[in-house]
């Protein structure tokens, strides 16, 4: 299975968000190329909350480019072939985290439709959690000019609405 098939498929089974989730599903409908970054419509990219429930905690990155605290994330790659596994992927590179990070069961955690910089115009973010094992060490990326664990209460002082969002619809979940 293509990760374009994985995407449709993981979409027309997640349940919240139905306005968004059309969005998405017309997207990849009109866009064979819809999950890679060339799309200049814009593109599907995967991103996961790392969040340590035992000490009610999250990661979060200082986004080089951005300066903003956010989840970890990113682009979907050529040979990936699934969305949760772009998610985790990216919450392995950007965490440092190299072992036990696994994603909350239940698919994704919620969708978040972005505006970027041409030319790519929009990221279509599919958002997950990644539970972290209680021995996590953390090591900041090249991509990150800071990583750092956050108490819940804390996450809304730093973050923008789109985090808060996440940490809020994972707490549900949990």
């Amino acid at each position: 299975m293509s990760l374009h098939e994985d995407a449709v498929l993981v979409l027309k089974g997640y349940e919240g968000q139905p306005e968004l989730r059309d969005v998405y599903l017309e997207h990849l409908a009109a866009h064979p190329d819809g999950v890679y970054k060339p799309c200049q419509a814009g593109h599907i990219t995967g991103s996961a909350l790392v969040i340590d429930p035992e000490r009610e905690r999250v990661l979060l990155t200082l986004h080089k480019k951005l300066g903003m605290w956010l989840q970890m994330g990113g682009h979907c790659e050529p040979g990936d072939s699934a969305l949760a596994g772009v998610a985790l992927r990216e919450a392995v590179e950007e965490s440092g985290i190299a072992q036990g990070l696994t994603l909350l069961p239940g698919g994704p955690v919620r969708l978040d439709r972005h505006p970027i910089p041409a030319p790519c115009n929009w990221h279509l973010d599919v958002q997950y959690a990644a539970l972290a094992p209680a021995e996590a060490v953390e090591a900041i990326s090249e991509e990150s000019l800071d990583l750092r664990w956050f108490p819940y209460a804390q996450v809304a002082e730093v973050a923008d609405t789109s985090v808060v969002r996440l940490l809020e619809a994972t707490l549900a979940r949990l």
